[in-house]
């Protein structure tokens, strides 16, 4: 191979990566006017006995808008810019496959329904009104794997609440 053509590659190498960290979510959709935004605990309606986790969802959605975006945490709904309340409407835990032998459950899903508000306070209106859903399967039986599958259902929903916060995507 000619040395200009290694010289290029390695050129065009060092460029993407030092490219490859350069995003961030600084052009995000959300008004220029919002610089702090409340978060309630997140209410839990499903009838469940999963309310343990609303604090989960509402603290870990916190924590990442506060890192990884402009806005501001604020514990008074009153002077925040945004508003930003939730519900957790639905939560399952039932058989996803079964064994062809015995017909039992070999693994369980586990579903979370959690509905979203978002509200300009300043100007009194909407920003988006939405439900985002998370699920994991599990080996049935296994309550430690169950707890886990929970964990990650709740950080997609973080995750997807938040690139709706930020970008609208």
């Amino acid at each position: 191979m000619p040395k200009a053509a290694i010289t290029l590659s390695l050129f065009f190498a060092l460029v993407l990566a030092t490219l490859q960290g350069c995003y961030s979510f600084t052009g995000s959709s959300l008004p220029a006017h919002f610089k702090t935004i409340a978060i309630p605990v997140f209410e839990d309606r499903s009838g469940s006995g999963i309310a343990q986790f609303r604090g989960e969802i509402t603290g870990g959605l916190a924590n990442k808008i506060e890192a990884q975006s402009a806005l501001r945490l604020t514990p008074s709904m009153a002077r925040a810019d945004a508003l930003l309340e939730g519900t957790i409407v639905s939560f399952a835990d039932a058989p996803s496959q079964l064994s062809s032998t015995t017909e039992r459950a070999m693994t369980n899903r586990v579903t979370l329904v959690v509905q979203v508000r978002m509200v300009d306070r300043l100007n009194k209106t909407p920003i988006f009104a939405q439900s985002f859903v998370g699920f994991s399967d599990y080996r049935t039986g296994n309550y430690i794997a169950q707890q886990e599958a929970i964990r990650h259902c709740v950080g997609q929903i973080i995750d997807q609440i938040f690139d709706q916060v930020v970008s609208g995507w």
